[in-house]
């Protein structure tokens, strides 16, 4: 079984749509060695499903995993749009013949990427690749073996691209203190995330927001005594079902959107080089969110709610109260609290989704291993990222303004990539130079 406790701040799990065509729930307890072959006839979420199995099994923390799935898949994007010359390049600057196959591209390109990154998954992507080359028709030799070229030279362009992107920064958190007094010895995570280069903004700081309220206002006696109230462990004011949204978001991390994002792929019959926009989009997209908010997180140091109730005396606000023994209902993240990463990486997808989608679509039902028996269920974009914001004050993890500061931020950040990258091709001058 899954330990949630592994990571305060990852907990594994995998949750998926009744719908056709996707990964049912059961499969998260299958061994890779089964879930790893394509499992339909969508390639390009079939590998995006792959990647999302290894993430688990190999309980990657989130903003790792989600620099991964953006490689993952800005390599199909980048290959398969060189033959469909559709879209605006993501960087690369490919050419390939259109009768090149793109099933051949999107496959080798996925398998070289996750193979590059998970080399102990070689034989594994090495049997997923043979098999998805397999239904290629054995008449399409040619296409194939140029889609393969093409595949492998997407791999190549995007891994060089990151490979000194900050990611392999080693960690040096100091953890604030004077001689001889004691501090807890966890040390926090994704110190150095904030630092990686962005995908698709110019600095990490770009959208960095305000400071949070003063400790001695209304508005932060007013977040404060909120979260106090709604997400202690045994608080009698948050409900039943606010208990369980709570505990259904304790998942995080990619395989937190990547269903929601395959659903509606399937729901629309999306083709090919659409699904692998789609996909990139919102991959680059939360990546970029991960560097943003870990940016602000270790830039204010700010701190959470379990320590700020247990602290309130020290601030000198009388509209605060302080609990000694208050606890959060979930762990809390081995981070700084603002602003909230969940927030951040929901709001990002939602904005993608809209884009592509609109805001109305098609239903779109999620389980999660940590809430057993609980099916969450959207039929708004918007809705299923508000849910995620609510839910990380029913936890206990975060203040509404923390929810809120995350949310805008994850907006300006799809609008940067909606209007910056993967742009339609309306005529040839309009392909970037």
């Amino acid at each position: 079984m899954f330990d949630p406790t592994y990571f305060p701040d990852y907990v594994e799990g995998f949750t998926m749509s009744i719908r056709s065509r996707l990964i049912s729930v059961a499969t998260v307890l299958l061994p890779l060695s089964l879930l790893i072959t394509p499992l339909n006839a969508e390639p390009i979420s079939d590998w995006n499903a792959t990647a999302e199995a290894i993430g688990i099994e190999k309980r990657i923390l989130p903003p790792a995993n989600a620099r991964a799935m953006a490689i993952l898949h800005l390599s199909m994007f980048e290959a398969v749009n060189a033959i469909e010359r559709r879209y605006q390049p993501y960087r690369l600057k490919l050419t390939a013949d259109r009768s090149a196959s793109v099933e051949a591209a999107a496959g080798v390109a996925a398998h070289d990427a996750l193979a590059a990154l998970h080399p102990d998954q070689g034989a594994k992507l090495d049997t997923a690749l043979a098999d998805a080359l397999s239904r290629i028709p054995s008449g399409d030799a040619k296409a194939k073996a140029k889609g393969i070229d093409i595949g492998k030279a997407a791999a190549g362009g995007i891994l060089a691209l990151r490979a000194d992107d900050g990611a392999s920064a080693t960690e040096s958190y100091r953890p604030w203190t004077t001689p001889s007094v004691y501090v807890p010895t966890s040390l926090p995570v994704s110190s150095t995330d904030g630092l990686m280069t962005p995908w698709i903004m110019t600095t990490p700081s770009q959208f960095r927001p305000a400071p949070p309220p003063a400790l001695d206002s209304a508005a932060w006696a007013q977040d404060l005594n909120e979260v106090r109230e709604l997400g202690g462990r045994k608080s009698v004011k948050r409900n039943a079902e606010q208990t369980d949204i709570a505990r259904f978001w304790f998942i995080t991390g990619p395989q937190s959107w990547n269903p929601i994002v395959r659903q509606l792929i399937a729901a629309k019959q999306l083709d090919l080089t659409d699904a692998a926009r789609v996909h990139a989009m919102a991959a680059a997209a939360t990546a970029d969110a991960f560097i943003a908010v870990f940016d602000a997180k270790y830039h204010y140091n700010f701190w959470r709610p379990v320590t700020a109730i247990r602290n309130a005396d020290l601030t000198s606000n009388t509209a605060t109260l302080r609990e000694a023994s208050w606890l959060p209902l979930g762990e809390t993240p081995l981070h700084p609290e603002y602003p909230c990463a969940h927030c951040i990486t929901s709001t990002a997808v939602a904005e993608i989704l809209k884009s592509v989608f609109g805001n109305d679509i098609p239903e779109v039902t999620m389980t999660s291993p940590t809430a057993p028996g609980v099916t969450r269920r959207w039929t708004r974009a918007d809705d299923y990222a508000e849910e995620v914001a609510l839910a990380r004050i029913y936890a206990g993890f975060h203040y509404r303004f923390s929810a809120n500061a995350a949310r805008e931020m994850g907006r300006k950040i799809a609008a940067l990539t909606i209007a910056t990258q993967f742009r339609k091709i309306v005529t040839p001058a309009d392909v970037r130079p």
